[in-house]
């Protein structure tokens, strides 16, 4: 008897395990990994002019919270800086808000808004090895139409600064050009993976509760 209820206990456990790894796979597949200058591009000072800048490659992508960015580069020549707007205008190197020389960099997005990136070597940036990416805040993709105006209704003029894109000059495209060299991987909606964490908690401390 004691055996069947621990075999019973043993296959309970491998349900839940593989359950709950599912569930891990479905909120992992919420984020996109982007590789800096697309499938077969680095890290490094722009040569061709064939070649999209990265800023350029950039603007053709939608970037979102829990996205990652991959930087592949030669350790031993270069390195990744995550800096302020103002360093990352005047190729500042001094004082990084945050230093990548493995590389192999992977960085990811935990807010939105602008991130700048340039190279740790000040003459390479100066050659345009630099890159800003507007990282977008909702990745619900939902939109709400706006409502029309009654026909006799008049339409007020848009304001001078209106439309403008943040400070960084780099314009948000909130749909992908067709030159994306990535599709955009949207998530869930809060809701869901709200719902998601909540099953994957229950289903741990019912693990704990079959291995006890």
């Amino acid at each position: 008897m004691a055996q069947t209820v621990l075999s019973l206990k043993r296959k309970a456990l491998h349900v839940m395990l593989g359950i709950l790894s599912v569930l891990l796979l479905i909120q992992r597949g919420n984020a996109f990994e982007f590789k800096v200058g697309g499938p077969k591009g680095s890290w490094t000072v722009p040569t061709d002019p064939n070649v999209a800048s990265y800023n350029e490659w950039a603007e053709m992508n939608r970037f979102q919270i829990d996205d990652t960015l991959l930087f592949v580069y030669p350790a031993d020549k270069d390195s990744v800086l995550q800096v302020t707007k103002d360093d990352y205008t005047n190729c500042n190197t001094a004082s990084p808000i945050v230093k990548f020389s493995d590389g192999h960099t992977v960085v990811k997005f935990n807010q939105s808004g602008p991130y700048y990136f340039i190279s740790g070597v000040v003459d390479n940036c100066l050659k345009n090895e630099k890159l800003i990416v507007i990282v977008m805040a909702d990745r619900s993709n939902q939109t709400v139409a706006p409502t029309p105006p009654p026909p006799s209704a008049e339409v007020p003029a848009p304001s001078p600064t209106g439309g403008e894109s943040p400070s960084s000059g780099v314009d948000i495209n909130p749909t992908p050009a067709p030159g994306q060299e990535f599709p955009t991987k949207n998530g869930g909606s809060p809701i869901v993976l709200s719902l998601i964490g909540s099953v994957g908690a229950f289903l741990v401390s019912l693990i704990l509760l079959l291995v006890s």
